[in-house]
């Protein structure tokens, strides 16, 4: 049994070293990851037992994803296997001013986006959890894994579980008007909800067709519009593509909460939104929506100093790093 259960596709990356371009190239780095395998690795390093619920093929590249996972403590015994389908894969090119990094999907027919509803035993993968975490990308793959998500998401809720939920919009994979036309119907069973927004309070895209002025605006309008327990907004200023801002802003029960702001120095980006969710669950598992929003803001810029989609630092770490920790070397 895990206090966390998260659900979503696994994917590998592939990436040219030394920033170089994909057409010249002659070799690839491979990491793995995926939003909501990211949210389960991330909750294990800061000290939480997690599940992760999936669809992999069952080959050499579906194996990658599982050790991966249970390397890190993550409990994989609910990932469906499949015989026939494929493994999602992205390529990562890493930009640098004034070329951004840039991302090329191959991840058509994925195994996971042939998930169906009734392919998870949820009531075993939930069996003792406290919360349940997906992100939009996982009903973005196919009818059938919307169908397969509000399912989940109808399930956790049913059982009291908390339930926390990021539309990680990716215009590769849905346009707004579907992303908004599905995904409303879900946040009916979504107690936080996670996003981010620009300094000026507006989300890039406007899934859910809710807009703000401000933080603090945004974040009553989608309360007030679906009823949510809480609404965490990240907040990212870009000086240039290595350096970054990041702060963050909660609303809970007709009270807003606040965190410090973290200069960052961009090692890889991939993954702060996740991480970000993950130290968000610590806290609020608590109840402690203050703690949420500190820990999900200094995991989340410590991942910005680690290559690859997960976030190796420790929850050590990031309690130094609330505290003010500097950077001198450590010995």
């Amino acid at each position: 049994m895990s206090e966390v259960v998260t659900f979503g596709e696994g994917m590998v990356r592939l990436s040219p070293p030394h920033f170089q371009r994909l057409e010249q190239t002659s070799t690839l780095d491979m990491a793995v990851g995926g939003a909501e395998f990211n949210v389960a690795t991330g909750v294990t390093r800061l000290g939480l037992t997690a599940s992760w619920v999936s669809r992999l093929p069952q080959n050499a590249l579906g194996r990658v994803l599982v050790n991966q996972a249970r390397q890190l403590g993550v409990d994989t015994s609910h990932v469906v296997w499949s015989r026939e389908d494929r493994m999602g894969i992205y390529f990562l090119e890493f930009g640098s001013a004034p070329r951004p990094s840039t991302v090329l999907y191959d991840r058509k027919n994925s195994a996971m986006s042939r998930i169906r509803p009734g392919e998870v035993d949820w009531d075993s993968a939930l069996a003792g959890a406290k919360l349940f975490e997906t992100s939009g990308i996982t009903p973005a793959l196919s009818p059938s894994a919307a169908e397969a998500t509000a399912e989940a998401l109808r399930i956790a809720r049913l059982k009291g579980l908390k339930t926390v939920y990021d539309p990680n919009y990716r215009s590769t994979l849905w346009s707004i008007e579907d992303a908004r036309k599905v995904q409303t119907p879900l946040m009916r069973d979504v107690s936080c909800f996670i996003t981010g927004v620009s300094m000026e309070g507006e989300t890039k895209e406007a899934v859910l067709g809710v807009t703000g002025s401000s933080p603090h605006d945004l974040a009553i309008r989608l309360v007030e519009t679906f009823g949510f327990e809480v609404v965490a907004l990240t907040l990212r200023g870009t000086s240039g593509l290595m350096r970054n801002s990041l702060t963050a802003f909660a609303y809970s029960n007709g009270r807003s909460y606040e965190t410090k702001s973290y200069d960052l120095e961009v090692v890889d980006r991939v993954g702060g939104g996740d991480a970000f969710a993950a130290g968000f669950i610590a806290g609020y598992l608590e109840d402690d929506i203050q703690k949420a929003l500190d820990y999900g803001t200094a995991f989340a810029a410590l991942k910005h100093t680690v290559p690859g989609d997960i976030n190796w630092t420790t929850l050590q770490e990031t309690e130094d790093l609330i505290k003010g920790a500097g950077l001198r070397i450590r010995r």
